[in-house]
């Protein structure tokens, strides 16, 4: 268990050249490095999400790295749901009756359904294992949380990837953060018109 706790900590104080030279280090092992990272992070939400990400870019390259890395985050989240909302959904009335002020959150995931989820997967610094325990626990069906997290892990990661990739040369490509905010809006304009047809919240 303590050496556990030390490969943590370590993790958590990597900078990100330490980071590329640890995954070069494990290349025999493909993709695998490069997606196992994001995936942990879903449980241990203390590890740096924003290395990670920016070292799959610069590693696997922009479009690779992007991919391993949203299919690592996106697992891990639709894992943690499902633990939520499986072996411990009992626990979502207790929680509620135990903290009241709880239940405004629930309702506010529960009514608008697929918006907030999206919102708050966007952002890396949104308390992400928070919102995929809560809205396993609440009524939220699971195609409108998946695609949420599915959309706006996307956003995250391919704006991360954009800013972080290639860094020195970001000055020299202002398209790189229009872009990131273009992107942020087309799919959240996407993902309510697919909300919409299929009547997912």
């Amino acid at each position: 268990m303590g050496q556990l706790h030390e490969w943590i900590h370590q993790l958590k104080q990597i900078d990100l050249e330490h980071l590329q030279r640890t995954l070069r280090s494990y290349s025999s092992y493909g993709p695998l490095p490069g997606i196992f990272l994001p995936f942990l992070e879903s449980f241990l939400p203390i590890l740096p999400l924003l290395v990670f990400v920016a070292a799959n870019a610069n590693i696997y390259g922009f479009w690779l790295g992007s991919l391993y890395s949203w299919i690592g985050v996106c697992a891990g989240a639709f894992l943690l749901f499902w633990l939520a909302r499986k072996p411990g959904r009992r626990f979502g009335s207790w929680i509620r009756r135990r903290f009241p002020k709880s239940i405004r959150f629930f309702e506010w995931i529960e009514h608008k359904g697929f918006t907030p989820i999206f919102f708050l997967a966007c952002f890396p610094f949104s308390p992400s294992a928070l919102i995929n325990i809560v809205s396993g626990l609440s009524n939220v069906s699971f195609r409108s949380f998946m695609l949420a997290i599915m959309l706006g892990k996307a956003v995250m990661i391919l704006s991360v990837s954009l800013l972080s990739f290639d860094i020195s040369s970001i000055a020299e490509e202002p398209w790189r953060p229009v872009l990131t905010v273009l992107l942020i809006l087309g799919m959240w304009l996407g993902g309510k018109k697919v909300e919409a047809r299929y009547h997912l919240k």
